[in-house]
């Protein structure tokens, strides 16, 4: 896969300006576009099609930025031609089996999920209580649960994504700190 590119507030705001000029529109196109992209991965049988299809949005996202003035057509094709990439990427990538954890991996490990734990109880209740619903369902069902969180908060999916996102982005500073700090 490509190098991992962290998405700003003002790049996903082009980005659904190029998706269409009616916000609420965009945000649609996008959850739209974003639920094919997962069916089409796990139809092909990916077990990962969530994860693909981030990355699929992640790279249209990024590339968005340069073409958004001459792009022409329907933006959702060039999704698929990103798609079928990634998807290729994916399977050509070798299959390595699972080394063993070694003694040192386990103790890191530990001592991540201790770091975890206590950055859990720093967040915020209502963060903490979100990030737990968030990751409460597996595969099939957590779209559907993640539909109804957002609908429940008031947010769109978008919305609700970003937010984790914001989240998660904290909860590895804390978590790196700790570990720092442990060393």
């Amino acid at each position: 896969m490509h190098k991992r590119w962290d998405i700003t507030q003002d790049a996903f705001d082009k980005f659904l300006a190029w998706l269409d000029t009616d916000r609420e529109r965009a945000g649609a196109k996008y959850e739209d576009i974003r639920l094919k992209l997962i069916k089409i991965f796990i139809c092909r049988g990916c077990q990962v099609g969530e994860d693909l299809a981030d990355e699929t949005i992640n790279r249209v996202i990024k590339r968005s930025q340069e073409m958004a003035g001459t792009y022409t057509g329907d933006p959702v094709f060039y999704f698929y031609g990103v798609a079928r990439r990634v998807h290729l990427e994916h399977v050509r990538k070798p299959l390595a089996s699972l080394p063993l954890p070694s003694p040192e991996s386990l103790e890191q490990k530990e001592r991540q999920d201790q770091c975890l734990g206590l950055c859990m109880q720093v967040l915020a209740p209502e963060n903490r209580n979100l990030v737990l619903e968030y990751y409460r369902r597996d595969r099939p069902a957590k779209i559907v649960h993640r539909k109804k969180l957002a609908r429940r908060l008031g947010i769109s999916g978008t919305a609700l994504r970003l937010r984790m996102h914001r989240i998660r982005a904290s909860l590895q500073d804390c978590v790196e700190t700790c570990l720092q700090q442990e060393a």
